[in-house]
């Protein structure tokens, strides 16, 4: 996946918030232990660093929502990670999305924190971040 199909799926994805931008992505991409998994439709981009992954998006273009390509992308990005020598994996989640918490806790992400105010939406409103996390391996 190019930069700009990535940027576009993600614009597609959080309409309520800033895009990132092509530039992003291309840097992203660029760094060590950046994780890329899924399609155009949907994709999971992560990075691990060390004994740590961290999910920096997911993102799903509205018309192939609830077909299981989030779950998969996620999916992968947690073999890949724990392939890399990963034994857990982070992410926030906007508090208010409750489609992507209930996607992640049937993946078997708990919550561990929240960060209020984390995200500002394009119209000002600030909204928390869950941070959730799933150990590979055993607990």
């Amino acid at each position: 996946m190019t930069p700009e199909a990535l940027a576009a799926t993600y614009a597609a994805a959080f309409q309520a918030e800033r895009a990132w931008t092509e530039a992003e992505f291309a840097n992203l991409l660029g760094q060590p232990g950046v994780i890329l998994c899924g399609e155009v439709r949907s994709f999971a981009l992560g990075r691990v660093t060390l004994d740590e992954a961290e999910v920096l998006t997911l993102a799903t273009v509205p018309a192939a929502r609830r077909q299981g390509l989030a779950r998969a992308a996620l999916e992968a990005m947690a073999v890949s990670a724990a392939e890399a020598g990963a034994a857990r994996m982070f992410l926030e989640v906007a508090e208010d999305n409750l489609p992507a918490i209930g996607l992640y806790r049937s993946c078997g992400f708990l919550q561990v924190g929240r960060r209020p105010g984390y995200y500002v939406r394009l119209s000002g409103q600030k909204v928390a971040a869950l941070v959730m996390e799933k150990a590979f391996g055993p607990v």
